[in-house]
């Protein structure tokens, strides 16, 4: 087990997505960040508190969205449901979709499926803290995304809070 990024460094490439996000979508209004559990809801969190802090008052809305039952390996395992929260309407709103590690797409895919079980938003966006485009399986992008690392296939990047409560990135080889 290895920092791959530790919280200093992950504050910083946060810092940068919320500069980002501003920057490309000014009508907070209409638009929503929206995490995908577990570790986009962490990452969503910390763009949502930069966002705050960096927009005089004005805020995107705010949820976290749970893919449990819509992954395409839900059947070769026993699943519990994470917390489901949109305290708004998707309808016609940017949502951003916030996710800790892209990797090869899956999560990615899950997560559009159930967010039009909620609606039809008028465009769907993609941030990540990290993405890993050499072992995509899906025809699917970051639109923002913190850092790039390269990492062979069975390597993992995990996202964890530790005994802190500051969250860092680890690299677990197999």
């Amino acid at each position: 087990m290895k920092t791959q990024i530790n919280h200093s460094e992950l504050l910083a490439i946060i810092d940068q997505l919320a500069d980002q996000l501003m920057a490309a979508y000014p009508d907070v209004e209409k638009t929503v960040l929206v995490g995908i559990q577990q570790g986009g809801v962490v990452v969503s969190n910390l763009i949502h508190e930069a966002l705050q802090k960096k927009s005089k008052g004005r805020t995107f809305g705010h949820g976290q969205l749970d893919i449990t039952f819509y992954r395409d390996d839900v059947r070769n395992k026993i699943l519990a449901p994470d917390t489901m929260h949109l305290p708004f309407d998707v309808e016609g709103k940017t949502v951003i979709l916030v996710d800790d590690v892209l990797f090869t797409g899956r999560t990615i895919k899950a997560a559009l499926d159930a967010l039009f079980d909620y609606g039809r938003p008028d465009r769907v966006k993609l941030c990540v803290l990290v993405d890993r485009p050499e072992h995509r399986q899906f025809p699917i992008q970051a639109d923002h995304a913190g850092q790039v690392i390269k990492a062979q296939r069975n390597d993992k990047l995990k996202l964890r809070v530790n005994e802190q409560g500051q969250a860092e990135l680890l690299l677990l080889s197999e």
